[in-house]
């Protein structure tokens, strides 16, 4: 870790000394300057922290200060002053300075508050970071997909993060990847900087996700030994994510609606109403007006919720992003497993494309993480998807006209089966249902070239 550079400032000389032996101890890179004029050269040398006099014979150190922090707003400013009153403390505050000391002041004090200031620089400059690293993660550019259906909802998802939408539904089946397009919208929105918080609808009873959501107070039931804040409460200017939304109980449904329209909530046992200002993105794979209609989900909830709909297209229904989406998981398992396979084989890259992918992107990434960790050749072959080539639908062939011999029909499914299979016959005989032994018979018995 490199040595943390001070700006000492201050018309004192004396003081300016006895900071600077005191800092210079404990390891630190001390600078000086004695007028406000040489404080704002000595910050071309980019220091980490400023000690800065509130007076100062050619200025004042709250001008100092602001031009500082417009210069470099990362700098730290710690304001020193002989003349503190209440006004001068909130106005340092106000113009960005981190503390302020009051002269005569205890040096151990102050290298203490040096010690707290540079590390609170060090946590913002990784908490920026984590948000920079999280905003290439989750931008929209992360969400794989250039066929048309794709770049309507990329598009559609960048005008709600720029929207001031309280609301947002996301639909379609099981892995589609809502989760990812919940956190897009939130990193690429104005709440970035607030939290992301998800919870799982399905996966507590009532009591449970009712306190997880909205916190309780102690006392308000059995194991209630304390008051605990709920999601709402922590992602205060940020997103709650509420998964699988269509499994809510009616109770629940009734409090979130009231929640929704009012801003306003209770914690489980409370009597005081907390207002708090996040974005709720609900994500279902139920249809809710077939819900509504059965009268298991509110229908004025739905329509709340349905302010602004997306709907995550299945994989079958977009099926020119599977080989995209195969490079994008066979890319990173190659960094997670340390291993170089190139990509699919002409015959695997049909198999993908022609399976229909009930499980859709999350049933895709786990298929290819498990012929990742198998594999043992610089591409992947049909034979590496035992679990689709297994279930791939072979019924799709197409009978010869009317007035053909059977030895016809034969070949001509040899003939799809090889063509679908991309000239592999393990997976062509997988296709028909025989043995790799069986198709080359076949083939050499009809002439087929087994190039």
């Amino acid at each position: 870790m490199s040595t943390a550079t001070l700006l000492v400032v201050d018309d004192e000389s004396l003081l300016r000394w006895s900071l600077r032996e005191r800092l210079t101890a404990e390891g630190y890179q001390v600078i000086e300057a004695g007028t406000a004029a040489e404080a704002l050269q000595q910050m071309r040398s980019e220091p980490d922290l400023v000690l800065l006099d509130f007076r100062l014979p050619d200025g004042n150190g709250l001008d100092v200060l602001r031009r500082v922090k417009e210069a470099s707003p990362d700098t730290l400013v710690i304001l020193m002053t002989a003349f503190s009153t209440v006004e001068i403390a909130v106005e340092a505050m106000k113009s960005g300075a981190y503390h302020y000391v009051n002269k005569p002041f205890n040096l151990d004090e102050v290298v203490l508050l040096v010690e707290k200031a540079l590390e609170t620089g060090q946590l913002r400059r990784e908490v920026r970071t984590l948000r920079t690293s999280q905003g290439r993660e989750f931008g929209f550019d992360a969400i794989v997909g250039e066929s048309a259906a794709m770049q309507e909802v990329k598009s559609l998802l960048a005008r709600i993060a720029a929207s001031p939408a309280s609301t947002v539904l996301l639909t379609g089946e099981t892995g589609t990847g809502k989760d990812l397009a919940a956190k897009a919208v939130h990193y690429n929105s104005s709440r970035a900087g607030k939290p992301f918080v998800n919870i799982t609808a399905s996966a507590l009873p009532e009591q449970l996700l009712e306190s997880e959501l909205f916190g309780h107070e102690r006392g308000a039931f059995t194991d209630a030994r304390q008051q605990k804040r709920g999601l709402f409460e922590i992602a205060d200017g940020g997103t709650v994510f509420l998964d699988e939304i269509g499994e809510m109980t009616a109770g629940l449904q009734a409090k979130l609606l009231r929640f929704l329209e009012e801003k306003t909530f209770k914690r489980v046992g409370g009597l005081t109403d907390i207002r708090v200002d996040v974005r709720v993105i609900a994500a279902t794979n139920r249809n809710l007006e077939e819900e509504v209609k059965a009268g298991r989900f509110r229908e004025d909830l739905f329509y709340r919720l349905q302010v602004m709909p997306v709907l995550l297209p299945a994989l079958r229904e977009r099926r020119g992003d599977v080989p995209l989406l195969a490079s994008y998981f066979i890319d990173r398992f190659n960094r997670e497993f340390r291993k170089r396979v190139r990509g699919l084989s002409p015959a695997a890259k049909a198999l993908l494309e022609q399976y229909q992918w009930p499980g859709n992107i999350r049933e895709m990434r786990n298929a290819i993480e498990r012929a990742m960790l198998l594999a043992d050749r610089d591409r992947l072959e049909p034979e590496d998807f035992t679990t689709l080539t297994r279930t791939v639908n072979p019924t799709h062939f197409k009978l010869p006209p009317d007035g053909v011999n059977l030895e016809d029909v034969e070949r001509q499914l040899l003939v799809q089966a090889l063509e679908r299979a991309g000239g592999n016959q393990t997976h062509a005989a997988q296709l028909l249902g025989i043995n790799r032994d069986q198709v080359r018979y076949r083939m050499e018995k009809f002439g087929l070239s087994r190039a």
